[in-house]
């Protein structure tokens, strides 16, 4: 008797959420595990990063804001702009091990390597929700007002998260045959991020730099998130049309790198 395909897929998609789903909870779980703050750590990191770059950029270096800046509260600014690079920054350099993390599964049972990633960055996205809570709370305390326009954040959460997976793929696989990769990554991240205009704006860029703001997707989610959470300005159709093309394109050439290397995982590892 012959499997009816629908049928077939159906119980493989079930599987796989299953499966995600469990990654998923574990990841977020072990993370923790023996810690009595447990997943308040996942609060106080941000938290700390915030309040000694504010220290180092406001107080000692006296960083000042452009008059027309979205708002004239350093701390705010801040916040807000670096929610989406940690959110990218922690899937994509914690998914470039994830693979080795999993050897034993791949090499011993069927286990699709491509959710890896993902569950990574469903594990972080929990962080980042209760982190953006925190910034949605000190906006309405501080600015005294909260915009309908977090409504939209949702979806550059997905685009984020598109395109973070997309790299993690990348790196992940790379990862497995080349064990250096995670330590490039790290080099690499690390010039992104000071090429994201997180602790300053982007008028503060000198002129003959510019180009690096339309050549970094990450500048307009940052861009995004200040806006959506710190004013009533509707999204930009060619700011988001920009990152989803960023994110659907390393998305998608990021899930085909990975079906090439992943025939010689299992091998290699």
């Amino acid at each position: 008797m012959h499997r009816i395909p629908g049928r077939h897929f159906a119980k493989n998609l079930v599987e796989r959420r299953a499966l995600l789903y469990e990654l998923v909870r574990r990841d977020f779980q072990q993370r923790f595990v023996g810690s009595a703050a447990g997943w308040l750590w996942g609060v106080i990191h941000p938290l700390v990063l915030l309040v000694s770059w504010t220290f180092v950029f406001q107080v000692c270096l006296r960083a000042p804001l452009p008059k027309d800046a979205i708002t004239q509260n350093y701390t705010l600014f801040l916040f807000c702009g670096f929610l989406p690079w940690l959110l990218f920054q922690e899937t994509v350099q914690r998914s470039a091990t994830s693979l080795l993390d999993h050897a034993g599964l791949i090499t011993k049972t069927v286990f699709p390597a491509e959710v890896a990633p993902v569950s990574i960055f469903l594990s972080s996205l929990i962080h980042h929700l209760i982190a953006l809570v925190l910034a949605i709370g000190a906006v309405a305390v501080i600015e005294r007002h909260v915009s309908a326009m977090i409504l939209f954040l949702p979806v550059y959460m997905v685009l984020v998260g598109m395109l973070a997976v997309g790299i993690g793929w990348i790196v992940s696989s790379l990862h497995v045959y080349l064990r250096d990769t995670a330590q490039v990554l790290a080099v690499a991240l690390t010039l992104w991020f000071w090429v994201t205009p997180i602790f300053i704006s982007e008028q503060q860029i000198p002129e003959r730099f510019r180009f690096l703001i339309a050549l970094n997707p990450l500048s307009f989610v940052v861009r995004a998130y200040r806006e959506r959470l710190l004013s009533s300005q509707w999204p930009s159709l060619r700011e988001l049309g920009v990152i989803a093309a960023y994110s659907v394109t390393v998305f998608v050439l990021g899930g085909l790198f990975f079906r090439q290397l992943k025939r010689g995982f299992a091998d290699v590892l």
